[in-house]
């Protein structure tokens, strides 16, 4: 991986090793059962677990993004990410916390009202046209992701066509990345979007050329866990997909990515301690 740094609320973070982002989803609905905290306590568990497993990062989502997941209005997700952020600030003042949202109102009020640090942008400025102009003005680290369509239509034939599914995200995220840079973002993370508006194929053309991404000179998120490119290929469910999990991630850090986007953040830890430890001139 690349080192990098990452300019969170006036503090320069640089890190030389790949990063652990634990997922914290405060909805009723994710695609991963165990991940979902809707009451106080739970989230207060989630949070503090994590953050002693060795979280470099907390990744707090309000909404859904699992396919056919259903709409959720911006007063709802407001209101969840605000419980979210309040318990999460109770646990640790400073671990740096992303929100996975895509609207930039939401965005705006994560970061200068709830004490948020980092935008995680599923649909990589494609479903809030203001949402790059936010970041920019807000002066947040930005996590672009690849994504075709939007939740509930991703998976449709349409959105999963590619002549060349490397070539074609590549240049989609490039471009962003032109467009950001020219705004002045400066700390952009790219993620190629696993699992969305990508079949089976598709996912896996991605990972084995993962390394093509460095191209663009940006920290590269990696987030598989649990997800249907494993359990449709193993014929398991989420609930016994961990090792499959850990396997891949262990080969994404091999072909450049710089941070984990995980569930389990024990055995994402000790994945990335381990590459570490053999790959000690790649930190």
């Amino acid at each position: 991986m690349l080192p990098f740094s990452l300019n969170v609320k006036q503090r320069l973070l640089t890190y030389d090793h790949p990063l652990v982002m634990a997922i914290v989803n405060v909805t009723p609905d994710s695609f991963y059962a165990s991940s979902r905290s809707t009451d106080e306590a739970t989230i207060k568990q989630r949070v503090t677990e994590a953050i002693n497993q060795g979280a470099d990062i907390i990744d707090l989502g309000a909404y859904s993004s699992r396919p056919g997941a259903m709409d959720v209005d911006i007063k709802t997700e407001l209101e969840r990410l605000e419980t979210g952020m309040k318990i999460i600030r109770q646990v640790s003042s400073d671990i740096p916390v992303s929100i996975d949202t895509f609207r930039a109102q939401v965005a705006r009020t994560a970061i200068t009202q709830l004490g948020a640090d980092i935008i995680n942008d599923i649909s990589g400025g494609n479903l809030d046209n203001k949402m790059f102009e936010t970041v920019a003005s807000l002066g947040c680290p930005y996590i672009l992701m690849h994504m075709r369509g939007t939740p509930r239509d991703m998976m449709s034939d349409d959105n999963t066509s590619y002549n060349d599914v490397t070539a074609e995200v590549l240049s989609s995220l490039a471009i962003k990345v032109g467009q950001l840079s020219l705004m002045g973002v400066k700390d952009i993370i790219i993620d190629p979007g696993f699992g969305f508006a990508k079949t089976l194929d598709q996912n896996y053309t991605l990972m084995n050329n993962l390394e093509v991404f460095t191209s663009l000179g940006r920290p590269i998120l990696v987030g598989i866990s649990r997800k249907s490119m494993l359990t449709h290929l193993l014929n398991i469910s989420a609930n016994d997909a961990l090792n499959a999990t850990t396997a891949l991630n262990a080969m994404a850090l091999d072909r450049g990515a710089s941070i984990l986007r995980v569930h389990d953040v024990l055995q994402a830890r000790q994945c990335v301690d381990i590459y570490s430890r053999l790959n000690p001139n790649h930190q």
